[in-house]
């Protein structure tokens, strides 16, 4: 029962990692890891069960094998829906490159399968298939990234903060104008449900922190915009603290961290973001020196595919140094196996 043993340590690592500091992505990895061996387990012991289970072993072969059946409907139903879902964007959200990003995907997962199809059938060119290996080699890892920033961001929506909070952070995301769109209101009523719970419960108030400078075609600031929402709402306006000098999470996080740290020397505090923004915006908390755990509102689902894709690439540029590494690595490994094939 290697497999077991395998998962198992990968799994009390991950454990042990995530108690220790949820916001890191090394914990999706031993997860992610751990339930690939988990899996690997649950196979080994069905199939290797005793004759008199043989009628388990059929079913679940019987499954694997129409799993396997499915995969292109699979691949084919992903690439049809991250188009049409790149369309939904552009219709709802404006053609910006960012909408774009599922349709760009689903293009080039496309692109990559006829290559492959071109490749077996009638090109017959080493260096084209040595770069195709390099890059669906790539794509691997990076689809493997991928997975494990999912499972990390997944796992850290299940976080539930103590009503004993002094602050709330709200990070910015644009304005309309002058007007707080959706998307935005949606982290501020996450905010006041919260900040009224906790008054209920405890009958302490939390300073709701409001982050954001002013865009180049806003005509006020991000703070000021979230601060008249809140005073709309009923939250009292000494109970109301603006930062409006950042322009990204990381500043929002360190002006934030002045301000607090300005009125008070030992305090709690959370953040409200969008889901698909929470794991990201908590990287940024410990790289700010903040010990706030933030909590999700939710997004339309239409708009998580281009989110998340934003999300991944902005991780990705936060560890690229690593990444670019990785990269090269697998670049010089093929271009010496294409060296080596000449010889």
């Amino acid at each position: 029962m290697y497999f077991a043993v395998i998962a198992a340590i990968f799994l009390m690592v991950f454990v042990g990692l995530y108690v220790w500091d949820r916001r890191r992505i090394s914990n999706g990895i031993f997860l992610t890891i751990g339930l690939f061996f988990v899996l690997l387990t649950i196979l080994y012991v069905v199939l290797t069960v005793s004759d008199r289970h043989d009628v388990v072993r059929v079913i679940v072969t019987g499954l694997a094998i129409i799993l396997i059946l499915l995969i292109p409907f699979f691949f084919f139903g992903l690439i049809f829906g991250l188009i049409m879902n790149g369309r939904t964007m552009v219709k709802k959200e404006g053609k910006r490159l960012a909408n774009l990003l599922p349709m760009f995907a689903g293009l080039g997962l496309l692109g990559l399968f006829i290559w492959g199809i071109a490749q077996g059938s009638f090109i017959s060119s080493p260096p084209l298939a040595a770069i195709f290996a390099a890059i669906i080699t790539i794509l691997t890892y990076f689809i493997f990234f991928f997975v494990t920033f999912l499972i990390s961001s997944f796992v850290y929506q299940y976080n539930f903060p103590r009503y004993n909070q002094d602050f709330i952070i709200v990070l910015g995301s644009g304005l309309i104008g002058d007007k707080v769109p959706p998307l935005l209101a949606s982290r501020l009523d996450k905010a006041i449900f919260f900040y009224t719970k906790q008054l209920l419960k405890t009958g302490k108030q939390a300073t709701i922190v409001v982050s954001g400078g002013q865009g180049e075609n806003e005509l006020t600031s991000e703070a000021n915009a979230m601060r008249l929402y809140l005073l709309e709402k009923g939250i009292p306006e000494d109970y109301i603290l603006m930062e409006d000098q950042s322009v990204n999470t990381l500043q929002n996080m360190r002006f934030s961290k002045a301000k607090m740290d300005a009125i008070l020397p030992k305090y709690k505090s959370i953040f409200t973001t969008n889901n698909f923004h929470l794991f990201r915006a908590g990287l940024y908390a410990k790289k700010a020196g903040l010990k706030s755990q933030g909590i999700g509102s939710k997004t339309a689902f239409y708009y998580m595919p281009s989110a998340l894709m934003r999300e991944f690439i902005a991780i990705v540029m936060m560890h690229k140094k690593l990444n670019l590494v990785i990269v090269g690595l697998i670049l010089l490994m093929f271009l010496g196996l294409f060296l080596i094939s000449f010889l």
